[in-house]
């Protein structure tokens, strides 16, 4: 099981430090999301301060760039990198979609399909000067000058929904789950899931990335605090209820919701998550908990990407988090 990491930074500078010191801890990959920063941008700046460990998106969004867009950013950064770029798209929800970004939200997984056929195509196509015809793209006389990294660059899917949990499993090269996946979520509803979307492709051919919110302090009160905001974020998000109420949480994640609507900040919302909610979801704890939990992934995940939490916490906590889950990535590597 190959343990990866999402760094953390207030700048690009701390950012790509963090990436470096989880390569060289003995993380297999480094990761960065899409919401403060662009996933593309961020990506950048890891590629340039890592020689080995593959740099991801997790995730950028599918939607808000074109399909030649995408394929250009990923070329790219595969040649930045070295050839360790790794895709990780997402479709965001609709809200994001068409209201922050005004881009229009209709047929999500069918539109993921193209989307990531566009960019295979793409890629595979746009130094040989035949036309491209694919999905979102009829391009012809052009021709791509720059020697290309691969002629194929992984791509990974995050999902959350039944459907799209399929697609990514039926043509992904790697599924990335949501921040909150504990073991027996992963085995009882989301691998069945994955084994339906694989329809004749060997389970080898996809890699398996559990995204785990991660807090490590030698008071283990004091690490499911931190993670506590992140939590309860979630817990306002009504597409999660599922979750919550898979791990006897409903009533937990009503009086968040309850907590919310009262008007209560990220940082706030965590005095509404139990301790007992955190330890469900999250791998909070002392490093020896941390690693108990981590075992329980193993024979189910291919992959885990530590993240630490963020939500309503100050920047030196989070620091704090940070420099502890680095720690543990050495001690397990």
């Amino acid at each position: 099981m190959r343990i990866t990491y999402g760094p953390w930074g207030e700048t690009l500078g701390e950012l790509a430090a963090a990436a470096k010191a989880a390569e060289d801890a003995g993380a297999e990959a480094v990761w960065v999301p899409e919401l403060h920063r662009s996933a593309t941008v961020s990506a950048a700046a890891l590629a340039g301060a890592t020689t080995r460990a593959r740099v991801g998106t997790a995730v950028a969004l599918a939607f808000t760039r074109s399909p030649m867009t995408l394929a250009l950013e990923a070329l790219d950064l595969d040649e930045l990198s070295g050839g360790r770029f790794v895709l990780g798209l997402g479709s965001g929800v609709r809200r994001l979609n068409e209201d922050w970004h005004g881009v229009r939200w209709d047929r999500p997984v069918a539109r993921l399909r193209e989307t990531v056929a566009a960019i295979r195509e793409f890629v595979a196509r746009c130094g040989t000067g035949e036309p491209i015809d694919a999905p979102g793209l009829l391009i012809r006389g052009y021709r791509r000058p720059f020697p290309a990294a691969r002629d194929r660059i992984p791509v990974y899917l995050a999902a959350v929904g039944p459907a799209m949990t399929r697609l990514a499993a039926g043509i992904g090269d790697g599924w990335i789950s949501h921040e909150l996946c504990s073991p027996d979520y992963l085995r009882d509803r989301l691998l069945p899931r994955i084994g339906e979307g694989l329809a004749g492709r060997a389970r080898s051919d996809l890699d398996v990335v559990v995204s785990a919110c991660c807090s490590i302090d030698e008071d283990p009160r004091a690490a499911r605090r931190r993670a506590a905001g992140g939590v309860g974020f979630y817990a306002t998000v009504r597409a999660y209820a599922g979750l919550f109420d898979f791990h006897g949480l409903a009533g937990e994640q009503a009086r968040v919701v309850e907590a919310f609507r009262s008007g209560s900040g990220a940082g706030d919302l965590a005095g509404a998550v139990p301790d007992h909610m955190v330890g469900a979801l999250t791998l909070s704890g002392t490093a020896r908990q941390v690693r108990e939990r981590l075992r329980a992934y193993e024979g189910l995940a291919d992959t885990v990407k530590l993240t630490p939490p963020t939500h309503g916490i100050p920047a030196e906590e989070t620091r704090h988090a940070q420099d502890r889950i680095i720690e543990l990535i050495g001690d397990l590597t």
